[in-house]
């Protein structure tokens, strides 16, 4: 369990008399998003998300593997999540949290299970060869909401992640590398190929206060830490909720559910301008 410091009386009393008012302490509405900011590259599959002063850093490599004796058409897709004692006060090293053990089952739902990339596009030769993609997270500042800017950020650096090309005749298997000779254009016989994936998962995360009748959206450090029981939802670009978490914690009504559920389709979908933005302002930093 990550221990951070708790909150003075007067703190908890400020925050849910702001709630009931719906004011938040950074000025924010009740159902806002702090401020977002995605940085994309330098090379492939590097993402680095900033949202509010939480700060993660996802990072996609690849490698050539045996597939699975039970999965022989499809490659290897793993998500490894990695909190730092910097960020988290009162992390005991060498040991996995609460947190982390969450974070990490909340993105394994999400992208891995909801099959989020096309895995069998992954194999190079049944039974073989195959693709063994690794997305690496990495939580550099936390001041709450981790799992959202965890999942835009494993999101973002997929989509921006770009594998070797490969040829295959006959027994013959030929992987071209490709080397960014400089920042302005790859040096190689073809280009590097992008992952197929078949849609896009974001976590929205809500946090409930005193019975359940308060809750924000995208809540803050301190605002976790006076809640009294929270809700992730994962919902795709088809308007699909692919993940509904809610682990312990106050009991809520059908109707809070369904509001929540519409407030979080709407942010996905601000979210994902976002990471499209991110990508198209790669894309021309590359052509430069």
């Amino acid at each position: 369990m990550v221990k951070e410091l708790e909150l003075s009386t007067n703190e908890r009393e400020l925050i849910i008399s702001g709630l009931k008012e719906g004011i938040r302490l950074d000025g924010r509405g009740i159902d806002d998003f702090r401020s977002l900011k995605i940085t994309l590259g330098p090379e492939y599959g590097r993402s680095e998300v900033k949202l509010g002063a939480t700060k993660v850093l996802a990072k996609v490599s690849c490698e050539v593997a045996r597939p699975y004796p039970e999965r022989p058409n499809e490659g290897i897709l793993t998500l490894n999540t990695e909190l730092s004692p910097m960020a988290f006060t009162g992390l005991e090293p060498g040991r996995p949290s609460e947190e982390e053990v969450l974070v990490s089952r909340i993105l394994e739902k999400a992208i891995k299970i909801n099959r989020a990339v096309d895995v069998e596009g992954l194999c190079i030769v049944a039974n073989e060869l195959a693709w063994s993609i690794h997305v690496d997270v990495h939580f550099l500042d936390n001041d709450g909401n981790i799992i959202d800017a965890a999942c835009i950020a494993a999101i973002s650096a997929l989509s921006h992640f770009r594998r070797p090309d490969v040829t295959v005749i006959g027994e013959d298997v030929t992987i071209v590398f490709f080397i960014i000779s400089n920042s302005k254009h790859p040096v190689d016989q073809r280009n590097p190929v992008p992952l197929s994936i078949h849609h896009t998962p974001i976590c929205v995360t809500f946090a409930f206060f005193e019975n359940g009748d308060l809750w924000v959206v995208d809540p803050s450090l301190k605002e976790e830490q006076i809640r009294r029981g929270d809700m992730i939802m994962a919902i795709n670009n088809h308007k699909e909720i692919c993940v509904l978490s809610k682990a312990g914690g106050i009991p809520l009504e059908m109707h809070t559910i369904i509001q929540c559920s519409k407030l979080a389709a709407s942010k996905v979908d601000w979210v994902r301008e976002r990471i499209h933005a991110a990508l198209v302002n790669a894309a021309e930093m590359e052509k430069r």
